[in-house]
């Protein structure tokens, strides 16, 4: 197990600043994969970066859970998230309608997509807390 072996030693820092920085790459790598699909790159580099992203997301987690940076009852956590991500469904539908009216109707097509996302995140919590709660 590695969940916090590094907390309160001299890693902790280095861990920390190695979360954050893989949790930057994420969303560096992803706004890549978009541009380059905006772009008209072949799919190929879309893909490449999108990999890298996901690479990415799994080292940022492996870090966090190193330093514990969250509390370990994923459960609890579960329960907190579910509740943001049915908010964050009411959220982004409100970004999307300014969005629209400000004319940016291809973001809001998508962000709506997200907003849907964000329910079905809601909705996979919910369930797994119903299945394996204790």
């Amino acid at each position: 197990m590695i969940y916090g072996i590094t907390k309160g030693t001299d890693f902790e820092k280095l861990c920390d600043g190695a979360a954050k920085a893989e949790a930057a790459g994420v969303m560096l790598y992803y706004a890549l994969a978009r541009m380059a699909k905006e772009q008209g790159y072949p799919q190929e580099v879309f893909d490449r970066f999108v990999e890298m992203a996901n690479q990415e997301a799994v080292h940022a987690g492996f870090y966090a859970t190193l330093i514990a940076k969250y509390d370990s009852d994923i459960w609890k956590i579960a329960e907190s998230f579910s509740k943001a991500e049915y908010n964050g469904e009411k959220q982004v539908l409100q970004f999307a309608q300014a969005f629209r009216a400000a004319g940016f109707d291809e973001a809001a097509d998508e962000m709506e997509i997200f907003a849907k996302q964000e329910a079905h995140h809601g909705d996979s919590l919910t369930e797994l807390i119903e299945k394996y709660k204790k």
